[in-house]
């Protein structure tokens, strides 16, 4: 059983039973006084916690702004841009979680410690100080009864009638000031239950508020996450196939040095150690020194560098060459030297030292020696193979039956143009293809041929061409818009490309992508996505002459290009294309950089204005994970159609959109790339003040036009497709939003996704 309750009437009885109930009631309300004094203490450990992790928090939200990654090379793809920039996506995310998490520990404070503690001041103290008085009026009570009591019956009437009223008002002032304590313990008892535990309840809202902020955050936050998952894997993909080519190249330098020191025709460099003569009886001292002769000049430029000093260089020196001799040992105790007449400095013969025999041929080979030297200008498969393959009737004959032979036997096969033949048979079956005699073989109905031969065929059979299939006097013109600009003019430019190389390259490339595409558009079978083919055919199809790892580190946009190949293929290849394009070099559409809705309005949870009647359940609402084998081709943001002919899902665009930027900001290029796949030709509308499309009247104010097709993801938001009108149009208070009128109604439109009219 619990506490008693104290009656009233008892207060006039006073008996032992009632004053054990008092000590009861009293012993638990100095409970509920130790316990509120506890959890204040406890509430403020845990703020002050709170604060350290929010300053850690944010300390790590700072420094994962402020790093940046460097790239190799001149350019990044979008997806390395929209990666480079994560990190400070990361930070705002961060930031703005502990803007929530400060404005919890001020509503906190609010609304759970300041309640308890005025409660304990209030209430628990006044009660304390009725106890006080309460057994202060009970000692004088029971004093002046007994003084009462023990006085002499012999003393005079007045006397005796004068202390009994004393001692009766004395009596009737206990038993008023015994009401109103036993009043005052049992309110206070009763008013606990809810003094105490709405602020708890306050309290909880509070955490409840801050999570579910998180969870909003979250939200906002999943667009850019499944982008970045994408990004990221695409990346990641990239990199294994550079990786490959960095060590193939490395093997090959290893084996053959020489055939790979000069990689500029008009230049060559090396270290050389330079004859300094001092005045006797100081001899001479060599000096080695970083030279670069620039052949066409005969300029010899030297540079001081000492590894052993600390690498610091010092001040360039340039001669002009007149002669280069060598220098036998005999006239000088050192091997491998050269004596350089100086043209500027008649008389002036200036003694190096290579830095061994091969070098000592370089140089002079390099300075007007006879001997040779290999200046590589790239190899060919077809040299390493020993393939005589053509681009010519016989080869074009071979990759139709090749693909033919693909898409009837095996174009679901998981893994398709990755997983490769053995090599001697498909070394084998190359030279039976290409031999005009034996070419007839239909290989579609052949069961000699695997399909991983074949594939593994036709991609030896394209790297073995003499020249690439896309040449390598328009390499750099293939490869410079995938290093920027916008999906358009990628679009574009690679479209004027390919009706400039020559005719049978161009027919032999269309038939490829068009392969490809419904290669891609089976990829949940074959797990070959646009991105995937794009790796495997980057350096198949392109190449540059010169065999670098500068050059491999440009084999991400060869990718891209080859992507754009495959899901532009229709348009590319059937199309005569617009040669009044503007240039490789569009800007990138930007728009207004945001993060994931910083400016979101913060709840704060105020127990005095909850209204019990509108108080609902949270929703919430399961998101898919980013499937890393996207079939979208993200870095090539090309538009039109994809592979399969299918739009992509396209219900993440509005708010993608609203929560990133275009163009250089992290995770739009998902959502450019998807609007663009997924766009046709503008609808034609009338400039006429309240017309739009189809004759339909809007509202009036400011017009706008879709440029971009947007399906909407929340009640406020509206969905519209490309052409569409929007009436009344006039800016958000959500950053990047516009709010506009369709169809007679009202919602949000992405601002990048319209022009205004």
């Amino acid at each position: 059983m619990g506490l008693h309750p104290l009656e009233f009437s008892e207060c006039y009885l006073d008996s032992p039973g009632f004053r054990e109930k008092i000590k009861a009631h009293e012993a638990e309300l100095d409970k509920t006084n130790r316990f509120i004094k506890e959890l204040y203490k406890d509430g403020k450990n845990l703020i002050n916690a709170t604060k350290q992790l929010a300053l850690a928090q944010r300390k790590f939200a700072q420094s994962l702004g402020e790093f940046q990654f460097e790239y190799i090379g001149d350019a990044k793809t979008d997806d390395e841009r929209c990666i480079d920039e994560s990190l400070q996506e990361f930070s705002n995310f961060l930031k703005n979680l502990e803007d929530q998490r400060e404005l919890m520990m001020r509503n906190i404070t609010e609304t759970l410690m300041k309640p308890l503690e005025k409660f304990r001041k209030e209430q628990l103290g006044s009660a304390k100080a009725e106890r006080k008085k309460y057994e202060k009026e009970t000692e004088k009570y029971y004093s002046s009864l007994e003084k009462l009591l023990n006085m002499s019956a012999k003393k005079k009437e007045p006397q005796l009638q004068e202390a009994d009223s004393q001692v009766e008002a004395i009596r009737q002032h206990f038993q008023e000031e015994s009401l109103d304590y036993v009043c005052k313990l049992q309110e206070i008892q009763e008013r606990k239950k809810f003094d105490c535990v709405e602020p708890m309840l306050a309290f909880f809202q509070t955490v409840f508020t801050f999570y579910h902020q998180g969870f909003e955050l979250a939200n906002d936050f999943n667009h850019y996450k499944k982008a970045l998952q994408i990004n990221i894997q695409n990346t990641r993909t990239r990199f294994e196939g550079t990786r490959v080519e960095v060590f193939e190249l490395m093997k090959r330098i290893r084996e053959v040095p020489q055939e790979y020191r000069q990689i500029s025709p008009i230049s060559s460099e090396g270290y050389l150690y330079v004859q300094e003569k001092r005045p006797p009886p100081f001899g001479s001292s060599w000096v080695k020194r970083y030279c670069t002769f620039v052949k066409e000049q005969k300029i010899l430029h030297m540079v001081t560098f000492d590894h052993r000093s600390g690498g610091k260089m010092g001040e360039t020196e340039s001669v002009t060459l007149k002669s280069c001799v060598r220098k036998t040992t005999d006239m000088l105790d050192r091997r491998f030297c050269l004596d350089i007449e100086i043209t500027d400095r008649p008389g002036t013969v200036l003694t190096v030292q290579s830095l061994s025999e091969d070098d000592h041929k370089f140089w002079i080979h390099a300075m007007g020696g006879k001997e040779p030297a290999g200046q590589y200008l790239g190899k060919t498969y077809s040299k390493e193979r020993g393939i005589d393959a053509q681009l010519d009737d016989v080869g074009l004959s071979f990759v139709r039956n090749a693909i033919n032979a693909i898409e009837t036997r095996g174009i679901n096969d998981q893994g398709l143009y990755r997983v490769v033949g053995v090599s001697s048979k498909v070394q084998k079956l190359l030279s039976l293809m290409i031999d005009e005699k034996s070419n007839d073989v239909d290989l579609s109905t052949c069961e000699d041929w695997d399909v991983k031969t074949i594939t593994s065929t036709l991609k030896l059979y394209l790297r073995s061409l003499p020249e690439p299939l896309m040449t390598y006097g328009l390499y750099k013109d293939f490869i410079a818009p995938a290093k920027g600009g916008s999906p358009e003019s990628r679009s574009q430019a690679i479209h004027c490309l390919v009706h400039k190389l020559p005719e049978k390259n161009c027919l032999v490339l269309g038939l490829l992508m068009k392969h490809l595409a419904t290669v891609a558009a089976h990829s949940k079978l074959n797990l070959m996505t646009v991105a995937n083919l794009g790796v495997v055919f980057g350096p198949t199809l392109m190449r540059p002459q010169e065999d670098t790892v500068a050059a491999i580190m440009d084999l991400k946009f060869q990718n891209i290009v080859v992507e754009i190949l495959i899901e532009q293929h229709e348009k590319i290849f059937g199309d005569v294309p617009d040669m009044s394009f503007p240039g490789l070099s569009a800007p990138t559409r930007q728009s207004k950089k945001l993060s994931v809705r910083q400016n979101r309005p913060l709840a704060v949870y105020n127990p005095q204005t909850v209204d019990l009647q509108t108080v609902s359940p949270d929703v919430g609402s399961n998101s898919d994970e980013a499937s890393l084998g996207s079939n979208e081709s993200v870095s090539s943001q090309s538009s039109g159609a994809t592979a399969s002919g299918t739009p992509p899902e396209k219900a993440n665009h509005a708010p993608l959109l609203a929560s990133l930027s275009t163009g250089d900001s992290p995770g739009a290029c998902i959502a450019v790339a998807a609007s663009w796949l997924n766009s046709g030709a503008l609808t034609k509308a009338s400039s006429d003040g309240d017309k739009t499309v189809d004759g339909v009247t809007g509202g009036g104010g400011k017009r706008a036009m879709a440029v971009y097709p947007c399906e909407a993801e929340h009640e406020s938001e509206l969905s519209f497709q490309v052409g569409a009108i929007f009436s009344a149009v006039a800016p958000s208070r959500e950053p990047g939003w516009l709010e506009g009128e369709l169809e007679g109604k009202k919602g949000l439109i992405p601002e990048n996704y319209v022009e205004m009219l």
